[in-house]
């Protein structure tokens, strides 16, 4: 169901990002096309080179293009996308792309490819998952299309129990799944 199928992979800074090298892994395994955008945070959770390694592609982690590179960053990404899953999706990317805020390569490129089917992975604290700023970025993300996969109750990193862990990549998986065979039957 994936074959051929582009997906465009963002990661936000979270502990659950080590999770995430897993679900590009499925990815890849069930024959899709991944390219990964990390932002600085993520990067401080897993390296790019996990990325690299797993889907055979270059990451993503700076607005700012390489001079050799004719095209920018955030319009060919939106342009390649069939489909974007942003996991771990942290209260801090939701709150950007549920308002318009640009200020590094994923969140633009969220901006850019808002047309384009997103599915989010949210983790955060549950007092976080439960503030009502987050919980209204959600509610704006869904109403403009957007899906959403979790959070869902277990042991935090922090030790705390409660919503707010990451969907398990089995779950995004099948998530991507159904998401992508709504995306071919339109």
């Amino acid at each position: 169901m994936l074959k051929n199928l582009n997906i465009l992979l963002g990661v936000t800074g979270g502990i659950a990002a080590y999770k995430v090298v897993d679900l590009a892994g499925r990815l890849i395994a069930a024959g899709a096309n991944v390219r990964t955008v990390m932002t600085r945070s993520a990067c401080r959770f897993v390296g790019p080179a996990s990325f690299e390694t797993i889907t055979g592609a270059p990451v993503y982690t700076s607005l700012w293009r390489n001079p050799e590179d004719r095209k920018i960053a955030h319009i060919a990404l939106a342009d390649w996308a069939n489909l974007v899953v942003v996991a771990p999706a942290s209260a801090d990317i939701l709150g950007k792309a549920a308002n318009g805020i640009c200020d590094d390569l994923l969140s633009t490129t969220l901006c850019t490819c808002w047309a384009t089917k997103t599915l989010y992975a949210p983790a955060m604290n549950t007092r976080m998952w439960e503030n009502p700023a987050v919980q209204r970025n959600v509610a704006t993300l869904s109403q403009m299309g957007a899906q959403m996969v979790g959070p869902v109750a277990g042991r935090l990193a922090c030790g705390d129990e409660g919503m707010g862990r990451m969907a398990e990549p089995q779950d995004i998986l099948t998530a991507i799944e159904q998401l992508a065979a709504t995306n071919r039957q339109a």
